[in-house]
């Protein structure tokens, strides 16, 4: 059990808004804070947080308690998993009567590991020449805890002797279990990136391989201490700067953010492995920073800045985007010798919203009266996201990038009309997906239990469908068609589930046939498609599992 006094001492050091605007965006209003309730959907904010009492409540639904109650709430968890789960948030080291906790040996487990890691590095020369060739100082290596970890056989043995049971090295995201109910270690032959809560927690790590997988990089997976949806690398150590300086620079990659820092730049941080969400929102609103997007120039770089910027956008973030030309990242040129040009792209970036406008834009051949029509109608569904101010200033912008009337965007016209005939009006419509994302519109608590096993890819012509969910655009045409239509049922929650994973099925069976059967395909990477596909993801899926999405595997 707990100790009663360690539980109070953990009382008295977490304040209530800041455990609480880890999972929701709350905003000043007078004395307390206040947000849309999380428990129940709505329009008005009517969820209040008083940091003189440390309570919450909602006048809406009636819900309210303290820190320790709201984290039972919205994780489904009893209380002592409540308060072990802030502990390990807040880097708090709980004492117990007798025993310890799922938590605290996943963690004892995770901190082990680091050490032999880090100890790791100076044995593997590969790993120390490719630091040294992206011109990672020694220094950068240290303050990170970048280290190494040998092969699985190796790992194993370093558990078993320090006597700890693999089972909590599962917990803890170290080891995995197989198939056939042997266990193996997750990471292999690659260099670790260390990765802490924003306390400054140690929750999982990063692995890049030095042996040419196809899996460049890989994360620890989803674990009671580790959610890659809600962290970003390097913050711990950038948030005195970030808080300071008003500024956040959002970049790709472990390796960028090392070398943003070891070229001055404190700020920055990186997602990991995923695209930006609204669940990153809630770090990123603490300090009121400018948010600058710092990603490479490539068509997925584009992509990724693209969505952040509307995301960003349309929640009132200020900020801007730096693309980095000539198929460079940022951690090029800096190991180039660079940095002053980094910096002035970092001063230049394109403010977010005509970021994104433009490249609405571009996304259409403007001078064909059809596409421009298109291109106006996803511009004004964009502009509805924004605030109304925000939205009456943008409009003569996205008017003059159109070449169009500012009165065209007036709030009297209706565009819902307007077909995305070159983007989705020769694709077949699918009942199944259609009603996947009715659900989603008319249950929004499910998105997030679903975000991680979706792409674009999957949904084809319904993608821009998803994002406009995940955005809150109402106005949307696709999202109203859905919500009118009485033909597409809404689903259940086990419903919803086994939706998805048939369409999960068929979609990895598809590109297990593409895969196969394309003639410029490294025989390596088939190979490795194929194991993942036939041996992990299609039993997982078979039993019932929503696997997560991996883009890595996709041809």
């Amino acid at each position: 059990m707990i100790e009663q006094s360690s539980i109070e001492s953990l009382k008295s050091s977490i304040d209530i808004v800041d455990v609480i605007g880890t999972y929701i965006e709350l905003k000043k209003a007078g004395a307390n804070y206040k947000a849309n309730c999380p428990f129940h959907g709505e329009k008005t904010p009517s969820f209040v947080v008083s940091p003189s009492k440390q309570i919450y409540h909602c006048f809406g639904c009636g819900v309210g308690g303290d820190a320790i109650k709201f984290v039972m709430e919205t994780e489904h968890i009893n209380y002592p998993e409540a308060i072990e789960k802030l502990a390990s948030m807040h880097n708090f080291t709980l004492h117990y009567t007798q025993g310890s906790s799922d938590y605290s040996d996943a963690k004892r487990a995770l901190e082990v590991m680091q050490k032999w890691y880090s100890s790791n590095l100076n044995k593997s020369s590969v790993s120390q020449e490719y630091l040294k060739g992206r011109g990672i100082a020694q220094h950068s290596i240290e303050a990170f805890g970048v280290g190494f970890v040998p092969d699985g056989q190796q790992v194993m043995g370093h558990l078993q002797a320090l006597h700890i049971p693999l089972p909590q090295a599962v917990e803890a995201g170290v080891v995995a279990k197989g198939e056939d109910g042997r266990y193996y270690a997750r990471l292999s032959q690659r260099i670790t990136f260390p990765i802490y809560s924003p306390n400054g927690a140690l929750v999982g790590f990063g692995g890049r391989t030095i042996t040419n997988h196809p899996a460049k990089y890989i994360n620890s997976p989803q674990t009671k201490l580790f959610n890659k949806s809600r962290l970003l690398y390097g913050y711990h150590r950038a948030k005195e700067s970030i808080y300071k300086q008003k500024e956040i620079i959002i970049s790709e990659g472990y390796l960028d953010v090392i070398m943003f820092h070891q070229a001055g730049f404190q700020t920055a941080v990186a997602t990991l492995g995923t695209a930006l969400t609204e669940e990153h929102l809630p770090l990123l609103r603490k300090g009121a920073p400018r948010v600058i997007l710092a990603y490479d120039g490539d068509k997925a770089g584009v992509a990724a800045a693209l969505k952040a910027a509307k995301i960003l956008g349309s929640h009132g973030f200020e900020g801007g985007v730096v693309l980095f030309p000539g198929g460079q990242d940022p951690a090029d040129l800096i190991a180039a010798g660079e940095s002053e040009k980094v910096a002035s792209l970092l001063r230049d970036a394109k403010p977010l919203i005509p970021f994104v406008l433009e490249h609405i834009a571009a996304s259409y051949d403007t001078a064909n009266p059809n596409q421009k029509e298109v291109a106006f109608g996803e511009m004004k569904t964009y502009l509805a996201s924004l605030s109304p101010i925000v939205k009456d200033a943008y409009v003569p912008v996205a008017a003059t990038i159109l070449g169009v009337s500012s009165a065209l965007f007036g709030a009297g016209r209706d565009d819902s009309g307007v077909k995305r005939q070159f983007a989705q009006s020769e694709e077949k419509e699918d009942p199944e997906w259609q009603s996947i994302l009715k659900t989603l519109v008319e249950n929004s608590a499910l998105v997030d239990d679903v975000m991680d096993v979706l792409s674009d890819d999957m949904l084809g012509g319904y993608a821009q469908v998803l994002h406009a969910i995940i955005e809150n655009q109402t106005e949307h045409p696709g999202l109203m068609r859905l919500s009118v239509d009485d033909r597409i049922p809404v689903l259940t929650q086990d419903e919803l589930s086994r939706a998805l994973l048939k369409q999960l099925e068929i979609y990895y069976l598809r590109k297990f046939k593409q895969a196969m059967a394309d003639g410029s395909l490294p025989f390596e990477k088939k190979v490795y498609i194929r194991n993942k596909i036939q041996k992990d993801i299609i039993p997982k899926l078979k039993r019932g599992e929503l696997v997560p999405y991996e883009s890595n595997i996709i041809i």
